[in-house]
């Protein structure tokens, strides 16, 4: 594991406890946020956080070499839950996440005001932001530019089941009347986009959710298999061909548009220089650069890491490899 003030590490799973513990059992409540209001920090030492899956991890990388080239030491951990890891970023175990603006913005609606609180995450970028950026600030967090990159939540089954249930649109899956086992994340019981959304919305008959995490390879394969039926991906998924996997239209809007939106500690990174080293970002980064780079990493077998410098060189936001 390499250490120093440009290189990037994992830190050990003993650390992720500690970290997991702490999020959950001191992280300032809004009462108490007394840095709030405080000018936004510069610390030139920032752990960046990744939620575990493979463009959360591509995108850390990028923030991570980014900032490197605008001087600052940074470390990444990854925590592969928003309930842990959001806590986290408030009280400054974590410095700066890549998030997705209308799936954050409900979340930290739902935090404040109830899980049947009325969602505030629109299709609309400018109406989500307004809404982010007012649920996020009380919390001492800060909610940097959107770029022209979008992921969406999607879900996939086999190319076998579509045909032979005459399945394209989601609508078309709940009118079967189908039982469905779903793979995906153990926050999918839960949360308003997933089982819940896919019940209310279309009426499908989801009989369990089989956490094995957002589009994961053993969740891909587990319905690959015939194990489960349907799973939770995103579309920039670019692997479903290899399971023989095709997405299901998201005929009603089910789910909305989320940008990828940086979101940081304000009182230890919310100062110019985080912003304009991770801006660079938003004037290059596509939704379809990053299903190229999704599939690298899942299809390919290179590390993100990798993947991720040679983007940024391929795009002058780095220096490439001296001669």
């Amino acid at each position: 594991m390499r250490t120093g003030p440009r290189t990037r590490a994992r830190r050990p799973l003993t650390v992720l406890l500690l970290l997991a513990a702490t999020a959950c059992n001191t992280g300032p409540s809004l009462e108490n946020q007394g840095e709030v209001t405080a000018p936004p920090g510069d610390s030139k030492h920032l752990t960046i956080g990744s939620a575990g899956f493979t463009e959360s991890d591509l995108l850390a990388q990028m923030y991570a070499l980014l900032l490197g080239r605008a001087g600052y030491s940074t470390k990444i951990i990854s925590v592969t839950n928003r309930e842990i890891y959001e806590p986290a970023l408030e009280n400054g175990q974590i410095d700066v996440v890549p998030e997705y603006a209308a799936t954050f913005a409900d979340w930290l609606n739902a935090k404040k005001n109830g899980a049947d609180a009325t969602p505030v995450g629109s299709p609309d970028l400018a109406t989500t932001m307004k809404a982010l950026r007012a649920l996020a600030a009380p919390r001492g967090l800060t909610v940097l530019d959107p770029g022209k990159a979008v992921d969406q939540n999607a879900f996939a089954v086999t190319a076998a089941y579509a045909r032979k249930h005459h399945l394209k649109t989601l609508s078309d899956l709940g009118r079967s009347g189908l039982p469905v086992r779903l793979a995906a994340g153990d926050e999918c019981v839960q949360r308003p986009y997933c089982a819940p959304g896919l019940k209310k919305t279309y009426g499908i008959d989801i009989t369990a959710v089989d956490p094995k995490g957002v589009g994961t390879t053993q969740a891909k394969q587990a319905v690959q298999s015939g194990r489960d039926q349907m799973v939770l991906t995103t579309t920039t998924d670019a692997t479903l061909d290899d399971f023989g996997l095709v997405l299901l239209a998201d005929d009603k809007h089910l789910q909305n548009a989320d940008y990828l939106v940086p979101v940081v500690n304000r009182s230890r990174a919310g100062g110019e220089g985080v912003r304009k080293a991770l801006g660079k970002l938003n004037t290059v980064l596509t939704t379809a650069d990053l299903a190229r780079l999704n599939e690298q990493v899942d299809s390919w077998r290179r590390l993100p890491e990798d993947v991720a410098r040679a983007y940024l060189r391929s795009e002058h936001l780095i220096p490439g490899e001296k001669g």
